[in-house]
């Protein structure tokens, strides 16, 4: 009887665990796509280029062949539990790899708990996805970076607030993938870092009831460690190690330490950077409006908005004598605003958004010294670090693609060199037909290179794009169309065309 109720047993938890195995291949999904850009002109455009997670491309004729096979963690939304992944691969020709690996990750969902380890692609907070120009710290313009990723990525309602308080957010530590690209970009001639590492992490508020709410968030995010091989001017390389132990991860973290070439003024160990990030909305019968900001800094002062400025001179020039601070302006600033139509259908969304970076903190960069007590930390230098390489991903910024992506130097310069601007951006959206979108962008940009080196003029330019997509009734087709334009001395004169046809379905 024993051995019976034994063998019972081990058949059941053979049974249950079998079914739990095929319960993680159940609702597999593909999806192959091709795609074919031509231009008549250096560059693609600005929008066939921009925004579209680093699978894209400057030459004037590229093109991809994708295939991706993933399981939606959706797929298990009724559980406690839940498991999905994702195999994305392309491609390409014209690009600056032979073989893409765009997505390779593994999530468990445990309660609201969310782990990820691998690269994903991960849409923007508080702003629309398919119109905005993107965030300026979490953008949708590069490669996704490999990562462990723990997140409660949904609104969590705090208990006993009777629905007006829910929080989200992540923390995150990853490595680049783009060490090779670096090295073929600058030819080893100029600034490139090898095997560095990369720490984020945001947090989100939500305050408010349903029709009405107000969402604030602090996004951070830091580059760190690896190895900086820094050039002077008659060509000789330096080798830095920035270390890769558990203090630098605690840096990270905490935003301490210091870089290995800091002397008595030092800062933060790494590139820090992040974004406060704002959005009041409003839902009504008919239509919905929201409001929001991304202010963008690069170190604790421009993040407070004033930095330590009472120091002794003389002989007490180190010294902190005074309670004295210097205040920085609050002029940069992503502003935008988001409409949507509810019963409209030939034009349902629109985005309007307005962005100024040219502060920086000020022109003026002063340490205290024995001679001179004021401390004045300015030019910022947004995206641009004097170790790390800065805040970009295979040559394409991991924030907002209208500070200039260093695929666009000539010279082998992995260095954003435009990042004080001004812009303007309209994007509109509607669905004539339940098989048939289109999305408008137009953008206004005046250029005026960086505070090192400015252009010599004021550079404006106009991008602008026209994209139709069509879902065939049947089969699981899908093909888009896109034309791109840009005119003026920032990104020069181009004109381009892009097809998209795309496949997908269910596999099991």
């Amino acid at each position: 009887m024993r051995k019976v109720a034994f063998t019972s047993a081990l058949l059941c938890a053979l049974t249950i665990n079998a079914q739990r195995f095929s319960s993680l291949t159940d609702s597999l999904q593909y999806r192959i796509e091709m795609q074919a850009t031509l231009s008549d002109s250096e560059h693609t455009p600005f929008w066939l280029n921009a925004n579209r997670y680093g699978l894209s491309s400057l030459e004037p004729a590229n093109g991809y062949l994708r295939g991706a096979v993933s399981r939606p963690l959706e797929r298990d939304s009724a559980r406690r539990w839940g498991v999905g992944y994702t195999v994305d691969v392309a491609v390409p020709t014209g690009f600056t790899s032979s073989f893409v690996v765009q997505q390779a990750f593994a999530e468990v969902r445990w309660l609201k708990g969310l782990l990820t380890v691998g690269s994903k692609e991960y849409p923007m907070e508080l702003k629309d996805q398919e119109l905005s120009t993107g965030s300026q710290t979490f953008g949708i313009n590069a490669r996704p970076i490999p990562q462990a990723r723990l997140a409660l990525p949904d609104y969590w309602t705090i208990p006993h607030t009777r629905n007006w308080l829910a929080i989200k957010g992540h923390l995150a530590y990853g490595m680049p993938s783009d060490t090779r690209f670096q090295r073929d970009f600058t030819q080893k001639q100029s600034k490139y870092v090898e095997h560095a590492l990369y720490h984020s992490k945001a947090g989100y508020l939500r305050i408010g009831p349903k029709n009405v709410t107000l969402e604030l968030g602090l996004e951070m995010a830091c580059q760190f460690g690896g190895t900086s091989h820094i050039f002077d001017h008659n060509g000789e390389v330096q080798s830095i190690d920035n270390g890769c132990n558990i203090r630098e991860y605690f840096n990270a973290l905490l935003s301490g330490g210091f870089d290995a070439t800091d002397s008595y003024w030092r800062n933060n160990e790494g590139n820090h950077l992040g974004s406060w990030v704002g959005r009041l909305n409003m839902d009504f019968k008919k239509w919905n409006i929201a409001f929001y900001f991304d202010r963008y800094f690069e170190d604790h002062s421009a993040m407070l908005f004033m930095d330590y400025d009472g120091y002794g001179s003389g002989s007490e020039w180190q010294k902190k004598k005074k309670s004295k601070y210097f205040f920085y302006d609050i002029k940069d600033m992503m502003l935008g605003a988001e409409l949507k139509l509810k019963n409209s259908r030939w034009l349902n969304h629109v985005v309007v958004e307005y962005l100024y970076t040219k502060y920086q903190s000020g022109p003026l960069y002063h340490n205290n010294t024995v001679s001179f007590s004021d401390h004045i930390s300015g030019r910022d230098d947004y995206y641009n670090h004097t170790l790390q390489i800065g805040w970009q991903h295979w040559g394409m910024v991991m924030g907002n693609p209208l500070y200039m992506s260093p695929v666009y130097n000539d010279d082998g310069v992995v260095r954003v060199k435009n990042n004080r601007f001004v812009a303007w951006h309209l994007g509109l959206s509607g669905d004539p037909d339940r098989s048939l979108h289109y999305r408008v962008l137009a953008t206004w940009q005046r250029g005026f290179g960086t505070y090192l080196t400015m252009f010599p003029e004021p550079r404006e330019t106009f991008s602008m794009l026209a994209e139709a997509s069509w879902k065939l009734p049947r089969g699981g087709w899908q093909v888009k169309g896109a034309v791109g334009v840009d005119s003026g001395a920032l990104y020069g004169h181009n004109v381009g065309l892009q097809l998209t046809i795309a496949k997908y379905g269910i596999i099991k």
